[in-house]
């Protein structure tokens, strides 16, 4: 790849050759005439001011020929492109990525979109995982769980049925109340009666139609929960003999030792024998 520097000019300076003469003259003179001493100062901000910026830092980077180039700062056109930053030593100490086109942009809006609905996903289910652990300690209970929720909706429709029935023989009533007019006209509050009936059959019959779906629902459900909770027990019963808690460890009373002392023996002391005078 080809490489290309480009440096910002720098001048050289070089020291006034009077300047260590005027210094030397301030010295001869003590406390030296003000004029010398001024012309001093000014020579010395002369020299700051002339003295050549160290370059701190040096970018590379790379135009759309590919040639790399290395500056001591970014060119206006090439903002956008990318660089790297490298200290005095040429060690890299900071890169910049090139910014992104808008189908670049797009691309990574989606994929970190896809990131977070999956991340969600998968908090979702262990949440709904710990749930289950901490609901139910057993499978009776999950049943017993499903029967009770299975006889709710159960007493919703026979209810429903009920009123259905009582509905039907309302209607046979008034129909027979239609009968007994013959061919005289249906008075309008007779025709308001028998479609307010109507209505509310059909609405018992949805209620009773959704009621057996929700069973079905419902049924499916705590089935996959009982699943479920069976390789939730499972997964738990291999991470624990797997990795089996470690051995207690032995503990010992304050002020007791755990060796008893041996017994001490005692040796009975030597007889001394004792001569006679004669």
């Amino acid at each position: 790849m080809p490489v290309r520097r480009q440096d910002t000019e720098q001048r050289a300076t070089t020291l006034p050759r009077n300047f260590g003469d005027a210094v030397a003259a301030v010295g001869r003179d003590g406390a030296g005439s003000f004029a010398s001493a001024a012309l001093a100062m000014l020579m010395l901000a002369a020299l700051v001011l002339n003295a050549p910026a160290a370059r701190a830092t040096t970018y590379k980077w790379v135009d759309d020929q590919g040639v790399v180039h290395y500056t001591d700062k970014m060119p206006p056109e090439a903002i956008n492109k990318g660089n790297v930053e490298l200290n005095k030593q040429g060690i890299p100490i900071k890169k910049t990525e090139p910014a992104l086109t808008p189908e670049q942009r797009r691309a990574r809006e989606l994929e970190d979109e896809r990131a977070r609905l999956a991340a969600k996903a998968r908090d979702d289910v262990a949440r709904k995982d710990r749930a289950l652990l901490q609901s139910y300690t057993t499978e009776s209970e999950i049943d017993l769980s499903k029967k009770r929720a299975l006889g709710t909706i159960e007493a919703q429709i026979q209810s429903a049925q009920a009123y259905v029935a009582i509905l039907t023989k309302r209607k046979e009533e008034i129909m027979v109340r239609v009968a007994a007019l013959g061919d005289k006209p249906q008075p309008p509050s007779l025709e308001r009666e028998i479609a307010n009936v109507n209505e509310e059959l059909q609405k018992q019959a949805d209620l009773i139609a959704a009621k057996r779906k929700e069973a079905i629902t419902v049924t499916a459900r705590y089935d996959a929960d009982k699943q479920r909770w069976r390789e939730l027990r499972t997964i738990a019963e291999t991470e624990a003999a797997n990795n089996p808690p470690p051995p207690p460890r032995a503990t010992t009373a304050v002020g007791s030792s755990s060796a008893s002392p041996p017994p001490r023996t005692t040796t009975p002391a030597a007889t001394v024998p004792t001569s006679s005078k004669k």
